[in-house]
């Protein structure tokens, strides 16, 4: 209930029965990793989105929902699986590219595309959505040379994957660090393209996998969100996470998430689906 001070002007809220006031919430979106694409070699996958939110007021119990990452395949991965909390969510990272050749698949962030003897691909775009900052960034284009074959990196949560066009398998692009549990961890880092010759691709910092050398690629790191490595298949993408946190205890949790505390703070992180209340 609202209530208005007709000597001092000031307004204050206070709780009905049932309809408690508002808690005052940070949170952390990370989607699901997109997979790797294979086939002589295949570009990296996308990150999962990244979304961070301060000072938010909920004031109902919230339904969390943790994204799983995007299979690797020997074809065109898949992409992440969406993570949310309430309305909130964060779009699944693109799948990369098989090397038929072909683009790569847009997502939070987007898959690389993977090329041979001179053809042009592009990496899936990022997700710019409607607000600011974007979730995620572009997957690099790939131009391979003569009689050759090269894949793009997957892009990241703060960076686009580098354009490759000699051969061998691009970075992914860089993720985005993060103190909401206290300590700084990156999280979101785009796949490696995989390669026939030339250098596999190194994973983008904040979990993504690395690119395989005429082998699978490597997994993205689960419950950071990062984009699997393209290889010869390539590899699965790392589960999301939603992270809270809170100067008030939640009064009840389902889905075990891990509770720990940083100076007066009550942090709640997610790596399965679930629910919070305050």
């Amino acid at each position: 209930m609202t209530v208005k001070s007709a000597a001092t002007g000031i307004i204050t809220i206070s709780a009905l029965a049932g309809n408690p006031a508002p808690t005052s919430v940070d949170y952390l979106v990370v989607a699901g990793g997109g997979g790797g694409g294979g086939s002589n070699p295949g570009a990296g996958g996308g990150a999962g989105g990244y979304r961070y939110f301060t000072a938010q007021l909920i004031s109902s119990t919230q339904t969390i929902t943790v994204g799983a990452g995007g299979a690797g395949s020997a074809a065109t991965g898949s992409s992440g699986v969406n993570s949310s909390i309430g309305s909130i969510s964060s779009s699944g990272g693109g799948g990369g590219a098989q090397n038929v050749p072909t683009n790569g698949v847009a997502g939070g962030s987007g898959g690389g595309g993977a090329s041979y003897n001179l053809s042009v691909t592009t990496g899936g775009a990022g997700n710019a959505g409607s607000y600011t900052p974007v979730e995620g960034y572009k997957g690099g284009n790939a131009t391979a040379p003569a009689s050759d074959w090269n894949s793009g990196g997957g892009g990241g949560s703060s960076a686009a994957a580098a354009n490759i066009t000699i051969a061998g398998g691009g970075t992914g692009g860089a993720g985005t660090a993060n103190s909401i549990t206290g300590t700084s961890v990156t999280y979101a880092g785009g796949g490696g393209g995989g390669a026939y010759n030339g250098s596999a691709g190194a994973g983008g910092s904040g979990g993504g996998g690395a690119g395989g050398y005429r082998t699978t690629g490597t997994a993205g790191t689960a419950n950071l969100g990062g984009g699997g490595g393209g290889g010869n298949p390539g590899a699965s993408g790392g589960s999301g996470v939603v992270i809270l946190s809170s100067l008030k205890q939640a009064t009840s949790t389902t889905g075990s998430p891990t509770a720990t505390t940083s100076g007066s703070y009550y942090i709640y992180k997610y790596t399965a689906s679930g629910t919070i209340t305050f």
